[in-house]
């Protein structure tokens, strides 16, 4: 069956939604009411922004269906560096709860075709201050995100690339993988401009280093993804900070 359009969703319709998202389903039905009667439906095509750096940061969103990727983009060289890839269930664009300035500092886009669901920022807000399992779910997010970021800080400036590429699949393989007879098949589509761009690499040297792990039967390519046949001998160490990143 066909997802009804954006513009054909009932109330009752986005309450249902919002319970199966990773955040909504401890809430309280007053407050996914409040939610279903203030938030926005989004249907994205594939490469379109959600929003670009410099636009208000007013609201929350969360991924209905499809895929985001969190960016930051050079204005003058146009170059790209990407900070996450986000899957169904996730929240982004938390800037709106603390940034001083108002204002996105980085981008988002939607790497594949995604519905999303926009909640005005005082109103979730507003849900933090009455619900405590919201509120310390969003703090543990911010908190979590934060020191993703401080390792791949650690990760730029410790390890070179062959180190970063194999973290990258491990927690990619635990965050986006479905188990297959041969390994775990990461699940979104990485063209390898993508995953240089998150390691900070070049593409000719991640596509050098995939084909080596390749020869080497450490990976498979199918179908524009990547079949990890061993993901825990990348980085015995990501499973558990894996799974701090991203609670249940």
């Amino acid at each position: 069956m066909q997802p009804k359009r954006a513009n054909a969703l009932s109330a009752a319709d986005l309450a249902t939604i919002i319970q199966q998202l990773d955040f909504g389903s401890t809430l309280s039905e007053q407050l996914i009411s409040d939610f279903a009667n203030s938030a926005v439906v989004l249907d994205l095509r594939r490469r379109r922004f959600v929003y670009r750096a410099g636009d208000p940061a007013d609201s929350l969103f969360a991924i209905v269906l499809g895929t985001i990727k969190l960016c930051r983009i050079n204005d003058d060289t146009e170059r790209e560096a990407v900070i996450d890839i986000l899957s169904e269930g996730s929240l982004f664009g938390e800037s709106a709860l603390y940034s001083t300035a108002g204002r996105r500092e980085n981008s988002a886009v939607a790497y594949a075709d995604s519905r999303l669901l926009r909640i005005p920022s005082g109103h979730f807000q507003k849900g933090m201050a009455e619900d405590d399992r919201l509120h310390d779910y969003t703090f543990r997010l911010i908190g979590q995100r934060l020191e993703q970021a401080e390792r791949r800080l650690a990760d730029f400036a410790l390890n070179a690339i062959p180190a970063r590429l194999d973290r990258l699949l491990a927690d990619f393989s635990l965050r986006y993988g479905v188990p297959e007879r041969e390994g775990v098949l990461i699940n979104i589509p990485l063209p390898h401009r993508e995953i240089a761009s998150i390691l900070g690499s070049t593409r000719e040297s991640v596509t050098v280093r995939l084909n080596a792990m390749r020869r080497a039967g450490t990976i498979e390519f199918v179908n524009r993804r990547i079949l990890v046949k061993r993901p825990e001998s990348l980085a015995p160490e990501i499973s558990l900070v894996s799974k701090v990143a991203n609670p249940a």
